[in-house]
Order: C-alpha cells, then sequence, then structure tokens
C-alpha cells in the first residue's frame, strides 16, 4: 500500500455498490488508508474484479461478492462471507443505488417507483438493519444521500430525488438510533463524473452546470472518496448525523 494517513488500518469495511465508479474510488481509498475491504456488485462483476486485483496488487485485502441488496437472503450471504474472510465488520459505506430512468411523475408506473426506492433506500435498510449488529464499537456508517435531495434533481427525477431525501433523514435518525457506539454520516454528491451521469444527463447540461460552480467544473470519484474515508475514520470522531455537501460550491446548505 502506499504510504499515507492509514487512520483505518486494522478495519474491516464493507463497500456497498463497489464495483465502478464513486463505489470503486471508495474502496480504493478505504483499502489505501488500511482496511481491509468487501465489495458487493450487482452486474459490474468484471468492474469488481479489477479493483480487487488492483487492491491486492498494492499490498491491500480485498474480496469482491456478487449481491443483490433488494433481497435480505443475499445480504445475509454477503455478511457470512465477510465474517467468515475476516472475522469482523467496522464500517459500511452503502453507494448502492441509481436514477434507473428520468421520468415524470404522469409517466412514471407504479413498478418505477418501488424500483427506484427499493434500490436506494430499502437497500439501505436492509444492510443497515443487517449489519448493526456485527458492527464492532466504534464502527461507522457512510451514506449515499445526493444534491437531488436538497434542490430535487434535474427532469425526470422526482422519485430518485424523493429516495435521496429519505436517505438523507435515515442518516439523521440512524446516528441518533446507534450514538454514541456508532456514527452515521452521508455525503451529498453534486455534479460527479461517472457513468451516472454519461447515461443520464446531456453534455450541455453537464457543461452549464459545472460552469455554475464556484470551481467551474465537475467533481471526480477520487474526491468524494476522500470524504468518504474521513467520515469511517475517527479522524471525523465528533461527526455523526451530518450530510456533507461535495458539489464544488453549486449549493450551500
Amino acid at each position: 500500500m502506499r504510504e499515507k494517513n492509514m487512520s483505518l488500518k486494522n478495519r474491516v469495511a464493507i463497500v456497498a455498490g463497489g464495483g465502478r465508479d464513486i463505489g470503486a474510488a471508495c474502496a480504493f481509498e478505504l483499502a489505501a488508508q488500511g482496511a481491509s475491504v468487501v465489495i458487493t456488485y450487482h452486474s459490474s462483476a468484471n468492474g469488481a474484479q479489477s479493483v480487487v486485483d488492483k487492491i491486492q496488487s498494492n499490498g491491500g485485502n480485498a474480496i469482491a461478492l456478487q449481491a443483490d441488496l433488494t433481497k435480505p437472503e443475499d445480504i445475509e450471504l454477503t455478511l457470512s462471507n465477510t465474517l467468515k474472510e475476516f472475522e469482523k465488520i467496522d464500517v459500511l459505506v452503502h453507494v448502492s443505488g441509481g436514477l434507473i430512468a428520468r421520468k415524470k411523475v404522469v409517466e412514471s408506473e407504479l413498478e418505477h417507483w418501488r424500483e427506484v426506492m427499493d434500490v436506494n433506500l430499502t437497500s439501505l435498510f436492509l444492510m443497515s438493519r443487517a449489519v448493526i449488529p456485527h458492527l464492532s464499537k466504534g464502527g461507522t456508517i457512510v451514506t449515499f444521500s445526493s444534491q437531488a435531495a436538497r434542490d430535487g434533481g434535474g427532469p425526470g427525477a422526482v422519485a430518485y430525488a424523493t429516495s435521496k431525501g429519505a436517505v438523507t433523514t435515515f442518516t439523521r435518525a440512524l446516528a441518533k438510533e446507534l450514538g454514541p457506539d456508532i456514527r452515521v454520516n452521508s455525503v451529498c454528491p453534486g455534479m460527479i463524473k461517472t457513468k451516472f451521469h454519461d447515461d443520464f444527463t446531456k453534455d450541455e447540461v453537464r457543461h452549464s452546470v459545472a460552469q455554475a460552480t464556484v470551481l467551474k467544473r465537475e467533481g471526480l470519484a477520487e474526491e468524494v472518496a476522500k470524504v468518504v474515508a474521513f467520515l469511517a475514520s475517527e479522524d471525523s470522531s465528533y461527526m455523526t448525523g451530518t450530510n456533507v455537501d461535495i458539489n464544488g460550491g453549486l449549493v450551500f446548505s
């Protein structure tokens, strides 16, 4: 591993949705700071294995596990394999989620609404419920909300923005429930250069939003990951229930 802040040395972290983009960057950063990392993925098998290979080649410990985090049985299998491999769990970083599709409310089927809620919110509830009994004292949970939770999101993102608003509230409530033994914080990314925006955001919109930020650019997954690692470690020991904006100064909370 590269020599740097090893604030997560001897910790075991699960990165739910760590096969690509921000999730992959989080896995790399946690491993770089000394954590053994378990990556869950749904369909990004090649990406997840690539992350594991890179971490291992740098001297770190990592495994990848396929799981549908909307299914309790997949989550239980993930935890049993994690405990079998590393014997404990100290950190949960829940990146898993997505927009699915841009649809106005009047165009949205109930199935679409439920799918968005399931991948963003229900998966977080199920994963947290399963992990909490196994988290070591002083453990941490880092959730992923979004700038959309604050401003309602872009066109056709009502379901997504609503689900992320619920993640924000879930984070605050869970922090109260688990304190003082376990801390819970969230990150709220804005326009980050990822496949999410490659798939769902037009180039001209991305450029316009980037230019509207104070820093005049999109953010990078690695920049989000550094904040996640900070929240996962004792470096943020007096922070819980917070939702940290990472948006280049586009909006202030």
